[in-house]
C-alpha cells in the first residue's frame, strides 16, 4: 500500500467515525464498522488481497445506514444502494482512481446479504467475509440480542414456548429471536470464500453452538 493510499485510509476513517456518531444502533454502528475493517484486512493481508480496496470498502461498507438515521432519513432504499452511492462521492473527492474506485464499490454492494450480488473480486469476498464473520462468535451473539431488541415487535418472543431450538417447527425470526440462529446465524459459515473466512468462521460457529447447548442445558427442567 503506497503511503498517499495509508493517507486517505486515515482519512476515510475519520469521516465514517464521524458520520456515525450519531447513529443509535449498536450492531450496525461504529463499533461493527471497525471490527470489520481491521478484519478485513487480516484476512487481505492472509489472501493477498489488496488491502487499500479492502481497506476502502470495509470503511465504507454501511455508510448507507449512518445516512438512513442522519441526513437521509426516512429514506426506502437498501442500505447498500445508499453506501454504493455514497461512497462514490467520498471516493471522487479522495481523487481515487476509476478502476480502484470501482472494484472498492463492487465489494460494497456485494457484501450484503440480502441484497444478493455475487463477488467477483477476492477484495469483495474479503469484504464479505469479514462483514459476516462478524455476525458470528461471541461478539455474533452480542449483536444477535441488540438486534432483537430493536426489532422485536409486540408478539415477539425470545423463543418458542415449546420448541425452543427449532426441532420440530420451520424457524421463524419475526416471532422468535431465537430461531434467527438457524434462519440464517449457523449457515454463515457455509457462505465464506475465503479459506480465512472459513477457518474463522468454524471456530466462531462451534462457540454458537456451545451457547446454544449451555442454554438448553438451562432451559430444561431441574
Amino acid at each position: 500500500m503506497s503511503l498517499r493510499e495509508s493517507h486517505i485510509l486515515a482519512e476515510a476513517q475519520e469521516e465514517v467515525q464521524r458520520r456515525f456518531s450519531g447513529v443509535d444502533d449498536l450492531a450496525h454502528g461504529w463499533e461493527h464498522v471497525q471490527r470489520v475493517y481491521q478484519l478485513a484486512l487480516y484476512i487481505a493481508e492472509k489472501e493477498g488481497a489488496d488491502r487499500f480496496i479492502v481497506g476502502m470498502a470495509a470503511l465504507l461498507h454501511d455508510l448507507g445506514r449512518a445516512a438512513v438515521e442522519g441526513q437521509r432519513g426516512g429514506s426506502h432504499a437498501h442500505h447498500a444502494d445508499l453506501s454504493v452511492e455514497l461512497a462514490r462521492e467520498l471516493l471522487c473527492g479522495y481523487g481515487v482512481a476509476e478502476e480502484q474506485r470501482e472494484a472498492i464499490l463492487h465489494a460494497i454492494i456485494a457484501h450484503s446479504f440480502s441484497r444478493g450480488v455475487e463477488p467477483r473480486t477476492l477484495e469483495a469476498m474479503v469484504v464479505r467475509d469479514a462483514d459476516r464473520l462478524d455476525g458470528l462468535g461471541a461478539i455474533g451473539v452480542l449483536r444477535w440480542a441488540q438486534t432483537g431488541m430493536v426489532r422485536r415487535g409486540a408478539e415477539t418472543r425470545s423463543y418458542h414456548p415449546e420448541d425452543p431450538f427449532a426441532e420440530r417447527h420451520e424457524p421463524d425470526d419475526r416471532r422468535y429471536m431465537l430461531d434467527h440462529f438457524y434462519c440464517k446465524l449457523l449457515k454463515l459459515g457455509e457462505t465464506m470464500a475465503t479459506e480465512s473466512g472459513r477457518m474463522l468462521a468454524k471456530r466462531r460457529t462451534g462457540f454458537m453452538q456451545t451457547y446454544l447447548d449451555e442454554l438448553k442445558h438451562e432451559l430444561e427442567p431441574v
